[in-house]
């Protein structure tokens, strides 16, 4: 046999012969499915995204001709226990096999394909009142193939059941290549399969534990027994991919509840919230979910009184009194309104993420992520974790299904160190002791896979694992399907991710992403969220946040990308990001993108300055050039190939310079009130929109808060930053608190993005300039201003609606709950898109990227002004909106200050 690369390079090309569909064996293929949501790493020979089930049968029998290469099926990539990780191919499902074939509402079932993403099934069904019960947080990304591999759940297992009661058949590949339909009474079994569970019966009747409705843990073997339907189908959800291939199933759908009711309960802590659950599920409930107060860290609005909380959905206001009544809760909510049940159960849903970061920023883990016990004893087990964790030196704050016995937790392992890797061991195999005692299984929802496959004969015994070993060589006797999980598994730590990374580093801080894959989600059931603009564009994986976060973690190793901050594979991956720093506040575990592009960049481009994008220089120097030519720069734009010489693609025409700009007006006309505040003439403002310096000016005059602009020329940095030139940053920083100098007080900032700048990226450039962290700490947007320094102003009234963007930036780093209310209080009503316009300063300006810029716009931005109401007024504060609404939309968008001083003309004029 030849060397590795010349297999790979065998196997690839017999594969793209037999295949359809895409097969990608590059550096970046691999890069990106190296690690699932886990703590492991397993690198992969190629990847292969197969049209339909012909293709994974061919694919199946070229890899078990090339020596039994191993093969592991992915859907969203979402898995806690390493098993959506593997050393020979990954076939990505979502690529081509995520449709819908048929949907009945008569019978209440429909046939999907393995990489349909739940939530797709979920809008398909909801037309006919029905859905898909099983609904993990993960419900934007994750797959039905996922859900099938892991037997998923979610909140509404209490009513539901788990994937496994809501499967009706399944069409299957084996890795020898037998396709079969599997169903109840022994339909689809291997040959082989009767007869092992015929001699093993009375194993399969006493060897599983006993009221358990989350036991996940193993194969479902005993769902063969006699009694209970020969049922093939639910012995095969859960197994991992270890068995075959799902290629279509038939799924039972549920009627929605006519009347959703949601009613959250308070309680003293976790303990007393566990304890109380097993006691709500006679009346009926259709959740019982529990966090507590340590996992809510983005605002606690619309929560009642309490350290912990049960939210518990029910069907029908008087359904919702009677749990109240019978709760014995500390304080109750009791919410009807769609909006603000969504509002709740996104604090819920986010704990997945939240639960990786301690209260102090300390990095928590999976690894014992989601243990069941029987609903009754979920209090007394919590207390004796809890003792555990303390025990160990460990800090985990449990939540999850606690009307199933169910409990998620994140703890804060050591998994970077030898002492720490052999502390998780020991508390790994004593908190399963722990969960056996209490009669309960050590997987409860996201499978065994690696982190608890090896713990099994703890809770199973020596005999029925075995057992579970034999099934697999029934159904897969060469051992080519996802080797190293549920079965014959490897160590549980062995192959951890961290090892070999840097402690500190960009690689280090890439590490931070968990793999939850929030960056991933699409379509309405995304919510508020921004990021990733340009996974939502392209749906390719290396442009997404995660993606991106995988790419750098690979670099850092130098195993699999070996060139460095050379990689080429990184920087075009990071090429299409926006820097719309969506993920600073939209990934659960807070990774910045954009700071990490900056940082990339910088090091990428060490010593070869003209390697660099023309529009580094000129856009990324766009303060400079504005400073030192004015409007001259005008004239310069509209000669024979300027945008070329700028680096500027063809399709966009630069913006005009102003006449006049706003610091010019300003220092004629002069502050006509004592000052209050120091209003910062950021770039975009001074020479490209000084009309809404000019409207700013007046209405905060208006409020009586006199104006006066800062002392020197300043600049925040932000397009040195994007543009990933930190250290010119740093100059022109530097140059900025020189000269502002020792002016204190307010300062209001009109340019949301300079604003973000100013606000985080400032500190952060220069840690040790406390001049810097006293700036930023100062900054104010144009509604906090008002809010905070005017609180008793009376804007105009208006009265009209409104459309267009909250800027990327305000949504990540600033808020926009201030604007909010400024603008109700004027009389402006409805809703500003969320998202990213796309444009993103210079991005959109650069070659190669127009498409993805016009595709984040028809993302959110322009369907929301194609279906505003005729008349009404149009904002984006940003000047990147405001350009990008003029050169896609046709119409003209405005600040607020524009639109605020327009409506006190208008009334001194009435």
């Amino acid at each position: 046999m030849g060397t590795h690369e010349d297999h790979a390079s065998a196997l690839a090309a017999e594969l793209r012969a037999a295949v359809a569909g895409d097969v990608d064996f590059s550096v970046t293929a691999r890069a990106l499915t190296t690690m699932d949501a886990s703590n492991y790493r397993r690198v992969p020979v190629g990847t292969v995204a197969p049209r339909d089930a012909d293709d994974v049968a061919a694919a199946l029998e070229v890899c078990r001709a090339h020596g039994a290469t191993p093969v592991v099926a992915r859907g969203g990539g979402t898995s806690i226990g390493g098993q959506a990780t593997g050393t020979g191919v990954v076939l990505d499902l979502t690529r081509h096999m995520g449709g819908i074939v048929s949907l009945d509402p008569e019978s209440r079932t429909a046939v999907v394909r393995p990489g349909l993403v739940l939530d797709r099934l979920r809008e398909a069904a909801r037309p006919y009142g029905l859905t898909f019960g099983p609904d993990p947080s993960t419900h934007s990304r994750c797959t039905l193939g996922g859900m099938i591999g892991n037997n998923a759940c979610g909140a509404h297992s209490v009513a539901w059941g788990t994937t496994a009661d809501n499967v009706r058949s399944l069409d299957v590949v084996t890795y020898r290549g037998a396709r079969l339909t599997l169903g109840r009474d022994g339909q689809g079994a291997p040959p082989g399969l009767g007869e092992l569970v015929d001699r093993h019966l009375a194993l399969l009747r006493t060897g599983y534990p006993a009221g358990l409705p989350r036991r996940i843990s193993g194969y479902a073997l005993d769902a063969l027994l006699p009694e209970r339907g020969t049922d093939v189908v639910r012995s095969f959800c859960g197994s991992e991919g270890t068995l075959g291939v799902v290629t279509e199933a038939t799924v039972r759908l549920v009627p929605l509840p006519a009347d959703p009711v949601l009613v959250v309960l308070g309680y003293a802590d976790e303990s007393a919230a566990a304890d109380a659950a097993a006691g709500l599920l006679p009346y009926g409930p259709l959740t019982v979910e529990g966090m507590a107060a340590d996992l809510v860290r983005g605002g606690a609005e619309g929560l009642p009184r309490g350290g912990a909380w049960l939210f518990c959905e029910v069907d029908g206001e008087g359904a919702a009194r009677r749990l109240v009544r019978a709760a014995d809760a500390l304080d109750s909510a009791v919410v009807s309104d769609p909006a603000g049940q969504r509002a709740l159960w996104r604090i819920r849903e986010d704990a997945a993420g939240t639960a990786t970061r301690m209260p102090d920023g300390a990095e928590a883990w999976p690894g014992w992520e989601d243990c069941a016990v029987p609903p009754a004893r979920l209090g007394a087990y919590l207390r004796e974790f809890r003792s555990l964790l303390a025990d160990f030196g460990l800090r985990g704050t449990p939540y999850g299904h606690f009307g199933d016995g169910c409990v998620h937790v994140r703890i804060d392992f050591d998994l970077w160190t030898g002492k720490g890797v052999r502390d998780f061991r020991r508390f790994s195999e004593a908190v399963a002791d722990l969960v056996v005692a209490h009669g309960g299984s050590l997987s409860g929802e996201h499978g065994d896979g690696q982190a608890r496959a090896e713990l099994l004969p703890r809770m199973y015994g020596e005999e029925l694992v075995g057992l579970f070993g034999a099934v697999k060589d029934v159904w897969d006797p060469d051992g080519g399907l996802n080797p190293g999980m549920l079965v014959r598994p490897k160590a549980l730590d062995e192959g951890l991710r961290f090892e070999g990374l840097p402690l500190v580093g960009l690689g280090r801080e890439a590490a931070r992403c968990v793999g939850v894959a929030k960056c991933r989600t699409e379509g309405p059931s995304s919510g508020p969220s921004v990021m990733c603009p340009s996974y939502r564009a392209t749906g390719e994986e290396k442009h997404s946040t995660r993606g991106r976060a995988r790419l750098l973690h690979e670099m850092a190793l130098g195993e699999v990308i070996t060139d460095g901050w050379r990689s080429e594979e990184v920087r075009e991956a990071l090429d299409l990001c926006l820097s719309c720093k969506g993920c600073r506040s939209d990934c659960p575990v807070g990774v910045d993108m954009a700071a990490y592009k900056a940082e990339f960049l910088d090091r990428h481009y060490a010593g070869r300055p003209f390697a660099r994008p023309r529009s580094h220089w000129t856009m990324g120097g766009l303060p400079r050039w504005l400073d030192l030519f004015g409007r001259g720069m005008n004239t310069a734009t509209r000669l024979p190939f300027a945008a070329r010489l700028a680096g500027v693609t063809p399709e966009r025409a630069l913006p005009r310079v102003a006449d006049r700009t706003f610091v010019s007006w300003f220092g004629e006309r002069g502050s006509r009130r004592p000052p209050a505040l120091t209003l910062w003439p950021d770039t975009f403002t001074n020479h490209l929109a000084p009309e809404v310096g000019r409207a700013a000016v007046r209405v905060l005059e208006d409020a009586g808060l006199g104006v006066v602009l800062p002392p020197g020329r300043v600049c925040c940095g932000l397009t040195y930053v994007s543009t990933g030139r930190p250290g010119a940053a740093r100059k022109v920083m530097r140059r900025t608190l020189d000269a502002v100098g020792g002016a204190g007080g307010p300062l209001v900032v009109l340019e949301p993005s300079c604003a973000a700048t100013l606000r985080t990226d400032l500190p952060e450039l220069l840690p040790d300039d406390p001049r810097a962290a006293r700036l930023a700490a100062s900054v104010l947007t144009f509604a906090e201003a008002l809010e905070t320094l005017a609180p008793d102003w009376t804007p105009p009234r208006l009265d009209r609606r409104v459309a267009g963007q909250t800027h990327c930036h305000q949504h990540a780093v600033l808020g926009d709950g201030p604007d909010r209310r400024l603008r109700a209080r004027a009389g402006l009503t409805g809703e500003l898109s969320g998202g990213c316009c796309g444009l993103a300063g210079n991005f959109g300006f650069e070659p190669g990227h127009y498409e993805v810029s016009v595709a984040c716009a028809e993302d959110q931005l322009l369907p929301a002004l194609r279906e505003a109401p005729e008349g009404s007024e149009v904002l984006a504060d940003g000047f990147s909106c405001r350009t990008q609404i003029a050169d896609l939309a046709g119409g003209r968008a405005r600040h607020l200050a524009e639109v605020l001083a327009e409506g006190l003309e208008e009334g001194r004029e009435g």
